[in-house]
């Protein structure tokens, strides 16, 4: 029976990624498709969300290497007090609404379970093969309905794959800089596609000079990237300088022609502050209502005068429940506590994979996974979609003791294994020659149940 079940598993698990890709453009699609309006059901995505999760958290009794198991304690620890905040979000909810949000926001704070299965390379394999293969060409007939803004948030496994972009054959490395091309060349003003899909490429120069660069000076990358934020936000808060102020420190217009909520062309100004009052609401909130240390649970959101109208008239409050920065959600639901033990998963991850690892590629995710950790500050919102699921498998990759041994040349036969399953042939036939005994397994199917 448990063969049985494995093999259900195995086979579900890489459908979820053209799932969540689906579920991510719904909110973008053009009005007028008949289809798509039956599709956009929220009882209908809450019923897929939670298989989701169930899957995942089954597929780590199947998938999951304990060699893992010590650096999973703060994975554990996070999604544990994600755990406490929904119990008291039961306690706090009063109406229809504060239910509805309570549903939907446990699904996105208990999505952390990916990051178990993903510390195997052989379900991460899996995924992104059965995205290359079935979710690419369902983009061409997607493209038709979905907005330009929303390309990115379709083919967000593609910024990853950028990562190990010397590792491929001319015609996979063609592909992805067409793919990356089409997302940031149709809409300039998505600005988060446009970061995702291009800090990758500046995170290649690591590659281009590996030789000179030491794991040294990486690891002091890595430090000041989550200094930084720290840095600034002090400087925020304390009026002595305000990053997101651009005008001060950028003079001239900086605009481009992107689309609008309303799916029109328009034209947008890039130096535009859309943060500094979103973070004076969240934190003025958590003041006034003496939730900071421990969140006001998912059940509730920040009060906010810039949004609340739009909800006002359906919950009586002015109050908004969840904003673009993906770290002012955790805080609002999970307060300090939740920030600080979502900050260590990014820490410990991007830690690992800098100085516990044997390639320049797993380095390199490594400093992406803390430019992640970065940006939730600006933005990533934790929600239950592909983007915040892709982030999950990267952290799971970094924690991985068998991603994190192999070398180079593994790397390269991995990576072409998503694009070309002759590679996954190699994959086997080296494991039968006992070079991966010791760190990995050829496929799935040759992953052995944990011992009982």
């Amino acid at each position: 029976m448990n063969t049985v079940n494995k093999q259900i598993i195995s086979h579900f698990l890489p459908i979820i990624i053209i799932l969540l890709a689906v579920y991510s453009v719904l909110p973008y699609t053009r009005t007028g498709v008949p289809m798509v309006a039956s599709l956009n059901n929220t009882t209908l995505w809450w019923g897929i969300s939670l298989i989701i999760l169930i899957a995942f958290f089954l597929s780590r009794y199947y998938f999951f290497d304990k060699r893992n198991e010590d650096n999973m304690l703060i994975v554990w620890m996070y999604l544990l007090w994600n755990l406490v905040s929904i119990i008291r979000g039961v306690f706090v909810a009063e109406i229809y609404w504060d239910w509805k949000a309570l549903i939907g926001n446990t699904m996105a704070l208990m999505l952390p379970i990916v990051i178990f299965s993903a510390t195997n390379k052989m379900v991460v394999q899996s995924l992104l093969a059965f995205f290359i293969k079935y979710a690419l060409p369902l983009f061409l007939v997607s493209i038709l309905i979905i907005r330009t803004d929303a390309y990115g948030f379709y083919l967000i496994p593609v910024s990853f794959l950028v990562l190990f972009f010397p590792a491929l054959t001319k015609r996979q490395k063609m592909l992805l800089l067409f793919i990356s091309a089409i997302v940031i060349v149709a809409d300039l003003s998505a600005r988060s596609n446009v970061i995702k899909f291009g800090v990758p490429f500046f995170v290649l120069l690591l590659y281009k000079f590996r030789k000179v660069i030491s794991v040294k000076i990486m690891e002091i990358l890595r430090i000041a990237i989550f200094v930084i934020p720290l840095i600034l936000f002090i400087l925020g808060v304390t009026g002595t300088f305000n990053v997101f102020n651009m005008d001060e420190y950028i003079k001239g217009d900086i605009t481009v022609v992107g689309m609008d909520n309303y799916g029109d062309r328009v034209e947008q100004k890039m130096t535009t502050d859309t943060r500094t009052f979103l973070y004076k609401e969240v934190l003025e909130s958590a003041i006034n209502n003496n939730y900071w240390l421990l969140g006001r649970t998912p059940a509730r959101g920040n009060d906010s005068d810039s949004f609340g109208y739009l909800t006002a008239e359906l919950t009586g409050r002015y109050e908004r429940i969840s904003n673009e920065i993906g770290l002012a959600n955790v805080f609002t639901w999970t307060g300090i506590i939740g920030v600080v033990l979502f900050s260590l998963i990014f820490f410990r991850a991007s830690y690992l994979a800098v100085n516990r690892s044997k390639s320049i590629y797993a380095k390199m995710l490594g400093i992406y996974v803390a430019f992640r950790w970065l940006y939730s500050w600006i933005e990533d919102v934790n929600d239950f979609s592909l983007n915040y699921f892709m982030l999950m498998v990267m952290i799971g990759l970094c924690f991985s003791e068998s991603f994190r041994n192999m070398t180079n040349k593994d790397i390269t036969i991995w990576v072409r294994g998503i694009f070309d399953v002759r590679y996954v042939r190699l994959q086997q036939y080296l494991y039968k020659k006992n070079k991966y005994a010791k760190t990995e397994y050829s496929s799935l199917a040759n992953v052995p149940q944990p011992e009982k």
